[in-house]
């Protein structure tokens, strides 16, 4: 049965150079307690780096097929991991977008049968990056664009941003919608523990897929495609509620949303979720029933995460083997991903 891993993340030392040398954040620099390596991304929240899952990310051979063929993965999705260039100076990030798109398109045409990939933007010049998704989809191959849940002082549904998702449209390319660590201060006051990958992360990407909804984007790019991971950040959770002010508008008429659908018909039409890191049956049990098996797709989040984990868990689901193989590969290839 063929498997493919919608994410799965990579790094390049041009980026973790520009990162040791930022006096802004996000930046590398040494705990000041431990000495360990963190990646800050605000003066509170530091993620740890150690030396493995830097290794991992600048790899894209060896370690990388071989824990690809371990767990009978056939095609990873690459897309570059948490910061990416979106939070850095315009110049520098555009740049380090265009150079990680090429490096990426030469490991791909190395190895065409293992990868595909993602483009990395610097969406503070949307029209800039929305040429540079069309470059990366018709000269390179790609599939779309892995975008992070923030970009400092932004969300992904400002209006300066859409020429981008006009772009994504018209090219039938995806936007895989990642988590990284919240821009709301209120929400790293614990640090890693609260503004990294436990809760808080998920709670702004879901924030931002609302905001995307209440935009009314995908009434004006209605083949607008978002992909989330941790099987929908929490939203097939909240499906029901989700519509409380559309359907409840004699609460207060002026606070129903102005859009053409129900929040929740969105989700079930312009949203795919992938099982990355969120291995609870009861949450997939949730997922399944709120947005059908057709919108469900692999993913490992490889490196961060256990590659075998993720397997083990799909075939541990009280689901048929049919469904099991839409997850694994017959939902991306429905929608152009392979």
């Amino acid at each position: 049965m063929k498997k493919v891993d919608l994410e799965a993340h990579f790094n390049t030392d041009e980026l973790i150079k520009a990162l040791y040398e930022s006096k802004n954040y996000p930046r590398y620099e040494n705990d000041p307690g431990t000495k360990n390596l963190r990646l800050w991304y605000t003066a509170d929240t530091g993620e740890p780096m150690g030396d493995r899952l830097l290794h991992r990310l600048l790899d894209l051979e060896e370690v990388r097929l071989k824990n690809m063929d371990a767990v009978g993965i056939d095609v990873q999705c690459l897309s570059m991991g948490t910061p990416g260039v979106e939070r850095l100076e315009l110049t520098l990030g555009a740049a380090l977008a265009k150079s990680t798109n090429d490096l990426l398109s030469r490991a791909i045409k190395k190895h065409p049968d293992r990868f595909i990939g993602l483009a990395t933007l610097a969406p503070k010049d949307a029209r800039g990056a929305a040429d540079e998704l069309e470059r990366t989809v018709k000269d390179l191959g790609f599939k779309g664009w892995k975008t992070n849940s923030n970009y400092g002082d932004s969300y992904l549904d400002d209006k300066r941003y859409w020429p981008i998702l006009e772009r994504a449209e018209k090219l039938n390319a995806f936007i895989y919608l990642h988590p990284t660590v919240p821009a709301i201060r209120e929400l790293n006051a614990y640090g890693y523990a609260l503004g990294g990958p436990p809760i808080v992360i998920e709670v702004e990407t879901a924030m931002v897929m609302m905001r995307l909804v209440y935009s009314g984007v995908f009434d004006k790019y209605p083949g607008l495609k978002v992909v989330l991971g941790h099987l929908g950040e929490g939203l097939p959770f909240l499906i029901k509620r989700i519509d409380f002010a559309y359907e409840r508008p004699w609460i207060d008429p002026s606070t129903r949303p102005n859009l053409a659908k129900r929040p929740s018909q969105y989700l079930r039409e312009n949203m795919y979720v992938t099982t990355s890191g969120n291995y609870f049956n009861g949450a997939f049990m949730c997922t399944y029933e709120a947005v059908g098996i057709d919108r469900i797709l692999l993913a490992t989040d490889y490196p961060y995460e256990d590659s075998d984990e993720c397997i083990r868990f799909i075939e541990g689901l009280p689901i048929s083997q049919g469904e099991k193989e839409k997850i694994y590969y017959l939902n991306a290839k429905r929608i152009g991903i392979v």
